[in-house]
C-alpha cells in the first residue's frame, strides 16, 4: 500500500513538474533540489526523487557530474538530431497512414479545432504534437510509433522553444499551426499516399529555418 501511494505521489509530482517545464515556468538550466521541491509540493523526498528519475528518462531533466538536478537545456546538436528524427519518421508514417479512417479524421479535426481555441503557447505545443502523434499512430507501425513516443518529451521542449521564438517574431503561432495541420489533413482526404508523404516532409522542413544556429541556442535562423 505504501509503495502504491509513493508511486502515485511520484507520478503526480512528475506531472506537475512536467507542466511547469513545458509552460516555461521552469526554464532550461534551472536547478531543482529534492528537499525544496518536496516542501513545495507537500510530499516526502522519495516521490520527488522518483519524479526526477522519470523526467530524466524523458529527457526533460539531467543530472550533472556533481549530482545536481537541472532542467535540460537542449544544445544545437540536440535540435539538429530531433529535427533529423522527425524528418526520418514522420514522412514514412504519413505514407503508411494513408488512407485515414473516419474516426482518425474526426480525431484530427478535433485537435485542429482545439488548437484554434488554445489559450497558451504551451497548449498549442501539446496539441501540435498530439496531431503528429495521432498521424504516426495511424500508420499501424508499432515500432515506428514507439520510436516517436520515446522522443515526445524532448520534442515538446523543442517545439515549445521554437514556438516561443515564433512569438518573438510576432507570428500567430496558433493560427499558423492550425492552418498547416488543416492543409495536411485535407491532403489525406484528397491526395495520394505519396503526395501525403511529400507534404509531411515539406511540413517538417518548414521548421528548418527556426533551428538555433548559435552555440548558446539563443538565436534562430
Amino acid at each position: 500500500m505504501k509503495t502504491s501511494t509513493t508511486s502515485g505521489l511520484a507520478g503526480s509530482t512528475a506531472e506537475r513538474l512536467r507542466r511547469e517545464i513545458y509552460r516555461g515556468q521552469l526554464l532550461p538550466g534551472t536547478r531543482l533540489a529534492e528537499a525544496a521541491e518536496a516542501k513545495r509540493f507537500g510530499v516526502s523526498r522519495v516521490p520527488v526523487r522518483e519524479a526526477f528519475a522519470a523526467l530524466e528518462r524523458e529527457g526533460l531533466l539531467e543530472f550533472t557530474p556533481t549530482g545536481r538536478t537541472v532542467v535540460r537545456q537542449l544544445s544545437v546538436q540536440d535540435f539538429e538530431e530531433l529535427f533529423a528524427m522527425r524528418l526520418t519518421l514522420e514522412p514514412t508514417a504519413a505514407r503508411a497512414a494513408h488512407p485515414l479512417s473516419r474516426s482518425r479524421i474526426e480525431e484530427l479535426q478535433a485537435i485542429i479545432h482545439a488548437t484554434r481555441k488554445a489559450k497558451s503557447l504551451a497548449e498549442v505545443t501539446r496539441l501540435d504534437l498530439d496531431f503528429h502523434e495521432s498521424l504516426v499512430a495511424a500508420s499501424g507501425n508499432s515500432r515506428l510509433l514507439k520510436s516517436w513516443r520515446s522522443l515526445r518529451g524532448e520534442l515538446e521542449l523543442w517545439l515549445g522553444d521554437l514556438h516561443r521564438r515564433h512569438r518573438g517574431q510576432k507570428l500567430n503561432t496558433r493560427k499558423q499551426t492550425a492552418d498547416s495541420h488543416d492543409e495536411v489533413l485535407t491532403a489525406f482526404q484528397k491526395e495520394s499516399a505519396a503526395a501525403c508523404e511529400r507534404l509531411m516532409r515539406r511540413h517538417i522542413l518548414g521548421w528548418r529555418e527556426w533551428l538555433p544556429i548559435g552555440e548558446d541556442g539563443g538565436e534562430s535562423a
